[in-house]
């Protein structure tokens, strides 16, 4: 019986249906988290074949410690992930320190994590990306922002999600910036004049893709986060072709083998020299795990399948088992934020779309600073429909 860790199964918390499929796999599904036994979801607890409690998921050597304990009684770790933008990083280490070699090892870690070092690797599959200067001091990113022109967008080069990110117009917002910026390393890049479309996907051991799908983000997360918006993506019916071939080739650069993955692409709406026409694709940045949130089960109701079940059929038998002549819709996330004087409440939004409504609920605190507080999410079988429903659902008094 092979043995997979989990770190952090518990978050998202539909995450323990990863852990179901892959206990019906035949799997030994090990986790390691911080929340208590007793308050995971039982749905979780009976997919775990144990369960180890640390006090903190921050703490290296705890984290270590859990690892080697389940070594030394069950022997050779086959995998270890969190499928968690936030611990990938931490999965390379462990994965390095205990010869997990079906994952990226720490000497991997720079060109999937820093947004720098992924230029290079978009190079590789002849993707153009924004110009950009990793800030030093105020003189030399001054003089590469009038080379490029206002607006810049200023972000961590190590981060996660749109935190930490800012537009910036002008020499005095950028020098008032840089003067009060944490102590972290940034990329400063030229703008880009599109909107974010995404391939993801479930690769093979051979680099191969067993699933694939994208998404197409209206509003951008940087707004979303900065100035407490509302947030709207949907998956889309079918990938946009020149999407699908900057990510097949995106996939081959970077070397991705056994993984689910989160490409993110501007789609040009204007033309930029150097960068190319209106609807070229631009390479933005990669995430080597799934997209965040409810996004795996908003593959699920467009496509009519199971990438939990494709993505466990993938470690275990690297083949996929499900059919793939599903019919497809158009699933619509909405994302409302509290505070906000919306026409319409829930009682109304479910009178008129309760007929395609697949899910709606609370968004938990650790994903509302990107995703708002209360999200819809309903299947349409054309555009019109999805924009007519975020329309309805964003309309304010």
């Amino acid at each position: 019986m092979k043995n997979f860790i989990f770190i952090s199964p518990n978050f998202p918390d539909s995450y323990w249906k990863f852990c179901e499929q892959l206990k019906n796999n035949g799997m030994r599904v090990l986790g390691i988290g911080d929340c208590p036994y007793d308050d995971l979801k039982p749905e979780l607890r009976w997919n775990l074949h144990e369960y180890y409690k640390v006090d903190s998921l921050e703490n290296y050597d705890e984290v270590f410690r859990a690892v080697a304990f389940f070594s030394f009684k069950y022997g050779k770790i086959d995998w270890l992930e969190s499928n968690n933008e936030y611990w990938l990083q931490r999965d390379a280490r462990l994965r390095t320190d205990f010869n997990i070699t079906s994952g990226f090892m720490n000497n991997d870690v720079k060109r999937i994590k820093l947004k720098s070092a992924m230029k290079e690797y978009y190079a590789k599959a002849g993707i153009p990306t924004a110009r950009y200067y990793v800030i030093e001091n105020c003189e030399d990113a001054l003089a590469f922002a009038n080379r490029v022109g206002y607006p810049v967008v200023v972000k961590p080069d190590n981060g996660v999600g749109a935190s930490g990110t800012f537009r910036l117009h002008n020499d005095d917002e950028l020098r008032h910036f840089i003067a009060t910026k944490d102590d972290v390393s940034y990329i400063m890049e030229e703008c880009v004049y599109g909107h974010v479309e995404t391939y993801d996907a479930i690769i093979g051991a051979q680099g191969q893709p067993l699933f694939e799908s994208g998404n197409v983000t209206l509003l951008s997360l940087m707004d979303v986060v900065n100035d407490g918006g509302n947030s709207l993506y949907y998956i889309v019916k079918e990938l946009n072709p020149k999407i699908k071939d900057a990510g097949r080739r995106t996939v081959e650069a970077f070397g991705v083998r056994s993984r689910m993955i989160h490409l993110e692409y501007f789609v040009l709406e204007r033309d930029m020299p150097g960068l190319g026409k209106v609807g070229d694709v631009v390479g933005l940045e990669v995430n080597m795990r799934p997209a965040g949130g409810y996004t795996p089960d908003m593959y699920n109701f467009a496509y009519e399948t199971d990438v939990y079940k494709i993505w466990a059929d993938m470690i275990a038998f690297d083949c996929k088992t499900l059919p793939s002549d599903r019919p497809s819709h158009y699933c619509a996330f909405c994302g409302r934020r509290d505070g906000k004087p919306f026409v319409m409440n829930h009682d109304d939004i479910m009178n008129k779309y309760g007929w395609c409504m697949m899910m709606w609920g609370r968004i938990p605190d650790a994903l509302a600073n990107c995703m708002a507080n209360q999200m819809y999410v309903a299947n349409f079988d054309t555009l019109e429909e999805v924009h007519s429903f975020y329309r309805a659902l964003l309309e304010t008094r």
